[in-house]
């Protein structure tokens, strides 16, 4: 087999799973040499897959449904899950244990602007709770490191963030979870995907890939925190250790990794529903037309 270009959309703890695999060989072990291409810009990995720049990449399911969208014969395909639970929280200054989504009507949200998935997923369970999200007072032109300042200083009442933002707040005394998007039930955060003659001319690779990708999830849904923190560390060199622990810790309480690399349906379907309601898309190819699970079933048999 020849090494393999991957290309990583930006670095952020609830990929940990992928940074597992690389550093514990885990691909090598399968039979694949895998070269990580490191990014900051997520909305490029679609592209560079594209141009042939990367064998594959891994990101949100929500990028192949937008390029789908523009074009009904877009050669991309998913394949390997494993974030399949939204990574995102509310979280507010002071406890708030009685916190319903509805009453964001009365206060003022930092929502996140690095990227779309968080508000189109968050809008779908707004209307669900019988808000109309437009009635929601959102800001959204600031980071979510902008929004924690804000919190802290009071202009804003609740902010959208992801780890480790949200273990840094409560360690720290400045913040408090309301609410676990993740608890909504599965929705595909984050897959591998490639271009369809990509995967054709690197079946065994690709293959591979997958062996490899399911001992790691094997193992991370096992591992004690700190040994999985131990391992995923490099790739986090300014990162508390007690920041990654707790990040690690929350995440995996709330399940939002599968435990295996099969693709669950019903997570590209509230993904789906979620951007077809925020406007985001017009049409969906469905779950065959999107994800090749057949592939990833025969490379696991």
């Amino acid at each position: 087999m020849r090494p393999i270009t991957l290309r990583e959309p930006f670095r952020a703890v609830f990929y940990a799973p992928f940074y597992a695999a690389l550093a514990r060989g885990a691909y090598a072990k399968a039979g694949v040499d895998v070269r990580l291409l490191p990014g900051d810009q997520p909305a490029a990995v679609k592209d560079i897959v594209l141009s042939g720049d990367a064998d594959f990449g891994w990101g949100g399911p929500m990028r192949l449904l937008l390029a789908h969208d523009a074009d009904h014969d877009c050669p991309l395909r998913l394949f390997g899950a494993v974030v399949m639970g939204d990574p995102f929280f509310l979280v507010g200054r002071d406890a708030n244990p009685d916190f319903h989504l509805a009453d964001l009507a009365t206060l003022r949200l930092g929502s996140v602007s690095e990227v779309p998935t968080p508000w189109w997923t968050l809008q779908d369970d707004i209307r669900r709770a019988g808000l109309d999200p437009d009635r929601v007072a959102r800001v959204t032109d600031r980071s979510m490191a902008e929004n924690v300042v804000e919190l802290e200083k009071g202009r804003i009442d609740v902010a959208q963030l992801f780890e480790p933002f949200v273990s840094a707040l409560e360690r720290d005394g400045g913040g408090h979870v309301w609410h676990a998007a993740a608890s909504r039930g599965p929705t595909s955060y984050t897959a591998f995907y490639a271009r369809t003659d990509r995967i054709t001319a690197l079946r065994d690779e690709f293959a591979a890939v997958i062996r490899g990708l399911r001992d790691t999830l094997a193992w991370f849904a096992a591992a004690p925190v700190p040994e999985i923190a131990e391992t995923i560390a490099p790739f986090f060199p300014e990162l508390d250790r007690d920041l990654l622990e707790r990040s690690l810790r929350r995440y995996r309480a709330l399940g939002i990794w599968t435990t295996d690399p099969r693709f669950p349906p019903e997570a590209l379907e509230r993904l789906e529903t979620a951007m077809l309601s925020a406007g985001a898309i017009r049409r969906s190819p469905g779950f065959e037309g999107l994800v090749d699970e057949a592939f990833t079933a025969a490379a696991l048999a």
